[in-house]
């Protein structure tokens, strides 16, 4: 036998209500995400036509800024769906064969998670591409730089590592944060 809802009363109303204010929002995350599709469309055609005038390193470096944008867009849609279905309304994909795996069991503490981790992937791609392209820091520049010429220092690279760990950092202090509110949880339910 199902419970009947309880009725609310018009300012319990309002606020619940208030969430679909979110919704514009995720819209324009979608709009955003098909930015990126015609960015990565737009790449990948340039990395077409240039692959055999180019050095391994320079398609090296092309290929990961496509995985750079995939995982940008990856975190999008991990944004979009379960930000949708934990703060605005049920997707009800239960039993649809697309249905991704981490939205049966998703709720802030794990979207928390999966978004520190996905931006950790995202900080090691940047990563990955400044230790490739550094490979002659310090070597003299030439004068005047070319056009899109991205000067390193040691000093950038330095800050974009320590950057890069203290993402890290805080993705372990969030995942053991939330294991200790879920072991608290049990605790409490066991009482």
């Amino acid at each position: 036998m199902s419970e009947r809802p309880i009725p609310l009363n018009p300012l319990q109303t309002l606020i619940f209500s208030s969430r679909w204010l979110q919704l514009p929002l995720y819209l324009g995350l979608i709009a955003a995400q098909g930015v990126y599709v015609v960015l990565f469309l737009k790449e990948l055609w340039h990395l077409m036509l240039h692959a055999t005038e180019w050095t391994e390193q320079q398609i090296m470096l092309m290929v990961l800024g496509l995985i750079d944008v995939v995982m940008i867009s990856n975190l999008l849609v991990m944004v979009i769906v379960g930000g949708y279905e934990t703060f605005v309304s049920r997707l009800r994909l239960e039993g649809h064969p697309d249905q991704p795996e981490w939205l049966s069991h998703v709720n802030a503490s794990v979207l928390k998670v999966k978004l520190a981790m996905a931006i950790i992937g995202i900080s090691s791609i940047h990563l990955l591409k400044t230790f490739i392209a550094v490979g002659n820091l310090g070597a003299p520049l030439p004068d005047p730089l070319p056009p899109g010429t991205v000067v390193y220092t040691a000093d950038g690279v330095m800050w974009q590592t320590i950057i890069h760990c203290v993402f890290i950092l805080s993705a372990i202090g969030i995942a053991y944060t939330d294991k200790l509110m879920a072991q608290a949880s049990v605790k409490n339910k066991a009482h």
